[in-house]
This record gives C-alpha cells, sequence and structure tokens, in this order.
C-alpha cells in the first residue's frame, strides 16, 4: 500500500510509533503497509485515526486490486 507508507511518512512517523500508537506489533504494521495483509476494521480504524484518513479506503483499495486482477 503505496499510499499508506507516503501518509506515513508526510507525517514523519516510523512503523514503530505507528504501530504502538495502534497496539499492534512493528511485524503487524510492516506487513500491512506492504500489502501483504489486511487489517482488521478495529486496526483500519485505529491506523486511519493516527494518520487522518477515512478507514475505508483499506477495503477501497483492497476491492480495486482485486479487480484488476479478475
Amino acid at each position: 500500500m503505496v499510499w499508506l507508507k507516503a501518509i506515513r511518512e508526510s507525517k514523519n512517523l516510523s512503523q514503530e510509533e505507528i504501530s504502538k500508537a495502534v497496539d499492534i506489533t512493528q511485524a503487524s504494521y510492516s506487513n500491512i503497509e506492504n500489502g501483504k495483509r489486511t487489517p482488521s476494521v478495529p486496526v483500519a480504524k485505529k491506523i486511519a485515526a493516527v494518520l487522518g484518513f477515512d478507514w475505508t479506503r483499506f477495503y477501497d483499495e483492497a476491492e480495486a486490486g482485486e479487480q484488476d486482477s479478475a
């Protein structure tokens, strides 16, 4: 999720800072940011609140990706 990394970097935050703020491991956050995992709704809401975007964007991107591969 290139957009997620861009938002995080624009706020000068590390993966570790985000993971601590949302109470997940840095490895879990890294997997989300790298597109290896889609966050649960509660985690998506926490990440979005910390970084300031609509949490549904995680699922919009996933749906678009699935449509592209079909």
